[in-house]
């Protein structure tokens, strides 16, 4: 029972799984720290004077409770912007080049696509003989492009 537990955990796709957990989670502290600690600021000088930062007072003035915090806001779209771009570039591309140089692709561009003449749905792979909605015959792809040239003339 240990040793299939063992392989399962060796497993490739496991620890790759796991150390992009862990990387993930190293960045996120880093990139939290960088929005709470440097743009926070920033957003909040926007409102200029006294305030509680930038956005609007809803109800009685100094109630924390009935404040529309767009600083705040703000501060979390910049932190996904700059997690989402550091997950991309430091891991995302370089295992897309490790992989590449092991002969398998990983996050493809989709294949082309054609459109059911039946139910007008538009994302059919172009080698579909059914569509996946309605179930209808699909002519075949070169038929469908318009490329085939009837045999004999």
């Amino acid at each position: 029972m240990l040793k299939g537990f063992k392989n399962f955990v060796m497993r490739g796709d496991i620890v790759t799984v796991a150390v992009g957990l862990i990387i993930a989670l190293a960045l996120s502290t880093l990139i939290k720290a960088f929005t709470d600690f440097v743009i926070n600021p920033i957003i909040a000088r926007a409102q200029g004077g006294h305030s509680m930062g930038l956005g609007w007072q809803l109800g009685r003035a100094g109630n924390k409770n009935t404040y529309l915090d767009l600083g705040s806001f703000l501060s979390a779209a910049v932190y996904f912007l700059i997690f989402m771009a550091v997950v991309y570039f430091l891991i995302v591309v370089p295992y897309k080049h490790v992989q590449a140089r092991r002969g398998m692709v990983v996050f493809a561009e989709p294949g082309p696509l054609k459109t059911c003449p039946a139910c007008l749905s538009e994302d059919l792979p172009a080698a579909a003989v059914k569509c996946l909605h309605c179930g209808s015959d699909q002519p075949p792809a070169a038929a469908a492009a318009g490329g085939a040239a009837p045999a004999g003339r």
